[in-house]
């Protein structure tokens, strides 16, 4: 619904910024429509903004999960967010650390790679 759509914007607002918000939605639209409604809606409208979870501890699973999927891209955005959210880089990279006990080493080594890239762009 248009309320969740709404509440997404204002998450991923808070969360981003304007400026950052505003290209990563022209970016999803231009490849799908659907799926940039679904970023916003669903994953910032309602998971993002239930009660039971801060932000920041929003944002350390969040990289947690990435980071156990290897998903590179989502890492490095959910990382500057998490940063904004409140997390600090020894918090990111305490999160990266466990995650070589169930992700495997290979994982934590890459997000460990991103993490400091995204730690010196700063």
């Amino acid at each position: 619904p248009q309320e969740n759509y709404e509440r997404g914007l204002e998450m991923l607002r808070q969360m981003v910024g304007d400026e950052r918000i505003e290209a990563a939605r022209a970016a999803f639209t231009e490849v799908s429509p659907d799926f940039e409604r679904y970023v916003v809606g669903f994953l910032a409208g309602e998971l993002w903004s239930r009660p039971g979870l801060d932000l920041k501890t929003r944002s350390l699973v969040t990289i947690a999960a990435v980071t156990a999927q290897g998903r590179t891209r989502a890492l490095r955005f959910n990382i500057e967010v998490a940063l904004r959210n409140g997390a600090t880089k020894q918090e990111i990279i305490e999160v990266l650390l466990q995650m070589a006990g169930y992700a495997g080493f290979p994982a934590c080594w890459d997000a460990l790679g991103i993490a400091k890239e995204v730690f010196e762009k700063g």
